[in-house]
């Protein structure tokens, strides 16, 4: 059934604190909407539950992108675009520069906003794994005021997250530390554009004295929420590469990740797809890892 525009209410304040304000006067009632490539989906089905929207695309405190000594820091409104197209976004967050460039289509990506595919809160999200082993931190704000939280603590379950209903995303801050690491990252989907992913990884690491010093990895589409694969990290760290440490990963990483059956592919296809995954990671990392 699709639905009626008259039973909705959109408002656009065109300031934040007349945005917070909103929330706060009616929490939970009041649903943001910047991009709205998800919510856009719900409301043409019909099964969009919120009937009052606020409009937060023109806000400028969440469309822009600081560069600091130490971090970088993305509004909640930026769009892939604009993450696929800053220098330093591409140059040392390259894990998050592609998965930008794989969310739907050109028109998705014009519209798409990062803050939006983290408070959507699917498992299949493609810049959610990049934003885990980025170690990534969340700037909620209210009318309370502001405060951090990791993101490796921001997804509690299936399509829910530690933020209240009267708080917004901010911004996404990401630490500028991860010059020399060797970084893949890749999607596995029925084809490769404008697909929701069966299995995504983000992975990095960096070799020293020919062993593993230091690895991220982290998967979608595995378990009810983006994945760090904390275990299989702790138990790849200080390793050297050989043949039996493949077969370790992939039981580590079998011993992590949670998939279910769902239309578009088996609990048994993910698995082993999320294993082969972090084998090339590793294969490539004991090539390409020690040159970086």
């Amino acid at each position: 059934m699709r639905a009626n525009p008259a039973d909705y209410q959109l408002f656009s304040p065109g300031n934040l604190q007349a945005v917070l304000s909103l929330l706060a006067s009616e929490p939970a009632q009041w649903m943001p909407i910047a991009g709205g490539t998800d919510v856009m989906v719900l409301y043409s089905a019909g099964k969009l539950p919120n009937r009052k929207l606020v409009n937060i695309w023109n806000i400028p405190e969440l469309r822009r992108i600081e560069v600091l000594s130490d971090s970088i820091r993305i509004g909640a409104a930026c769009t892939y675009r604009a993450l696929r197209g800053h220098d330093i976004v591409s140059r040392e967050f390259p894990l998050l520069a592609a998965a930008a460039s794989w969310t739907g289509g050109i028109a998705n990506q014009n519209r798409g906003t990062l803050g939006g595919n983290i408070a959507n809160a699917s498992p299949a999200a493609d810049s959610l794994p990049a934003l885990l082993v980025y170690d990534a931190e969340l700037s909620l704000i209210s009318v309370r005021g502001e405060r951090r939280v990791a993101y490796r603590n921001f997804h509690t379950c299936y399509k829910q997250t530690a933020m209240a209903p009267e708080e917004l995303i901010l911004n996404i801050s990401l630490p500028r530390r991860f010059a020399g690491y060797f970084s893949h990252a890749r999607k596995v989907g029925a084809r490769n554009a404008q697909a929701i992913s069966k299995v995504c990884l983000a992975a990095l690491g960096q070799i020293a004295n020919g062993a593993i010093r230091d690895v991220g990895l982290a998967l979608g589409s595995v378990a009810p929420i983006p994945l760090r694969l904390n275990a299989t990290e702790q138990m790849l760290a200080g390793k050297k590469f050989e043949p039996a440490l493949i077969a370790a990963a992939r039981k580590a990483v079998a011993q992590e990740i949670r998939p279910i059956d769902d239309i578009r592919s088996t609990a048994r296809y993910k698995a082993a797809v999320a294993g082969n995954l972090v084998a090339e990671f590793l294969e490539k990392l004991a090539v390409e890892g020690a040159k970086a």
